[in-house]
């Protein structure tokens, strides 16, 4: 397997995914390109496969296979139709589909995380689970289960309480939205 990596370096998961077959994995602090490993390896080593989104450019030869490979689904962002409306129809075509993001959409330092995962969750009517990195335990944690109302700030304050208990590779770049 491909994420075999993951064993072999010493990670292991930490907590639970839920029953649920579909859902969004919100993955944070994303400080590093590693630990876009890290969620796939913490979640292909609970036994599900992980989808994550990449433009469609991405899904082209020579790296397209590869893509598809490691779960990833192209999205057309020159659609008329919008990115959260692509990926909500991903999950009405799929019986079990997990589907991780970065909210932040950066690896630097931000208090602009992008809220799309929300919304997709939200307009699925999937719940999102909570997962992090903690670098010093070598550990992909699976933290709160949160399931969408339409009150964000209400809903996500367990997810922010969550992400500040864990470690990220780069702990200078963890930055939180002003609204958590």
């Amino acid at each position: 397997m491909l994420l075999a990596w993951y064993g072999l370096s010493g990670w292991k998961p930490a907590g639970q995914l839920p029953t649920d077959r579909k859902f969004v994995i919100m993955g944070a602090s994303h400080t590093s390109n590693w630990d876009f490993l890290v969620f796939l390896g913490t979640i292909d080593a609970l036994g599900r496969q992980v989808r994550f989104v990449g433009k469609r450019s991405l899904f082209k030869w020579p790296m397209g296979g590869f893509m598809r490979s490691l779960g990833g689904v192209p999205v057309d962002r020159g659609s008329p139709q919008d990115l959260v409306g692509q990926i909500v129809e991903q999950f009405d075509a799929h019986d079990d589909f997990a589907l991780v993001i970065a909210p932040e959409g950066t690896r630097s330092a931000t208090t602009q995380w992008k809220t799309g995962f929300y919304q997709i969750a939200l307009k699925a009517g999937v719940p999102i689970v909570c997962a992090g990195p903690d670098y010093p335990g070598k550990r992909g944690v699976i933290g709160p289960v949160i399931r969408p109302t339409g009150d964000m700030q209400k809903d996500l304050a367990p997810a922010f309480a969550f992400f500040r208990t864990l470690t990220p590779r780069h702990p200078e770049r963890a930055a939180f939205p002003e609204w958590s």
